[in-house]
């Protein structure tokens, strides 16, 4: 969540680095409808397929007014990357079920620990 087309943001080198992975990925942004070659969606309700794991490049005011969206698909867990952290949106998550960590994805991809 989060996703953009800048390169240089930690949100698109996360999505690259993912996807050389091997994970499927699926962006969230309502403004674009393809990030490297991904189709984008406008709202985590809108992916299709069961997402195992969020991980979150957005402000935590913004994240708040989602949590709802995010709830309502049931992923496993959670990753709010540095600036998106948020107590309240951890209780809450906790509170349905939903692992929260509060890490950096790319930290979690390159030491083996997603």
């Amino acid at each position: 969540m989060g996703a953009t087309t800048k390169p240089e943001r930690y949100a698109n080198i996360a999505q690259k680095l993912l996807m050389d992975k091997g994970y499927n990925v699926y962006p969230i942004n309502p403004n674009y409808e393809y990030i490297e070659n991904a189709a984008c969606s406008p709202s985590i309700k809108d992916v299709k397929d069961k997402i195992d794991t969020v991980t979150v490049y957005m402000n935590p005011k913004k994240l708040e007014s989602i949590l709802s969206e995010i709830i309502s698909i049931k992923p496993k867990r959670i990753i709010l990357n540095p600036g998106s952290e948020s107590e309240a949106v951890k209780d809450t998550l906790n509170s349905h079920g939903i692992a929260v960590m509060e890490a950096c994805t790319l930290v979690l991809l390159k030491t083996g620990q997603f």
